[in-house]
């Protein structure tokens, strides 16, 4: 019953497929065991029970979402950059409801991996926010605070099925980037 060629890569990724389809009260050893054509107990050899299984997921897709967003940004700036990031993100986040959440965590303290990744994932918004030539670290750090909150409350509002309104989610949030980027110019000025 063992498929020959599992790794922890794929055990991770049939994880977060299955997170994604079927939501956290899908996601078991065993139900995971089963996709993959395994026993149970062969997972363990690759992640370290569901709490393993999570922060493999968590980890994957602050790196994929850090990906996306670097790419999304690549010869941009200012509002420019602002949009295509806030468009990738937004895809991403629907494309990925189960792993989404996980994205927003702060990294575990003493998990050098997922500190790197989440580094990774700031340092793109990061880069998009010194594009506006906002100097200083206390104005840095509340302008991507703000980019980071403007784009999740959206998205988790949108993605949790709370816009229920018959309204064009399209023009609610072209609205939402006209904000950001309009605030992150003026950012020095306040």
């Amino acid at each position: 019953m063992a498929r020959a060629g599992l790794t922890t890569l794929a055990v991770i990724e049939a994880a977060a497929q299955m997170l994604d389809e079927q939501g956290e009260e899908g996601l078991s050893i065993a139900a995971l065991a089963d996709g993959l054509g395994v026993r149970p107990p062969s997972l363990y050899k690759h992640v370290d029970g569901m709490a393993g299984l999570r922060r493999g997921i968590m980890v994957r897709a602050k790196a994929d979402l850090a990906d996306t967003l670097g790419q999304a940004a690549i010869g941009k700036a200012r509002a420019d950059a602002v949009r295509s990031v806030a468009l990738a993100y937004r895809q991403w986040a629907k494309d990925h409801p189960g792993q989404y959440p996980l994205t927003m965590r702060a990294p575990a303290p003493a998990d050098e991996e997922d500190e790197e990744v989440s580094t990774t994932l700031v340092t793109v918004l990061y880069r998009i926010v010194a594009g506006y030539e906002i100097t200083g670290d206390d104005d840095l750090i509340d302008a991507i605070r703000y980019l980071r909150s403007a784009l999740h409350g959206f998205v988790d509002l949108e993605t949790t099925g709370a816009f229920e309104l018959p309204r064009d989610l399209e023009r609610s949030f072209a609205r939402v980037i006209d904000a950001i980027t309009t605030s992150l110019m003026a950012w020095t000025d306040s």
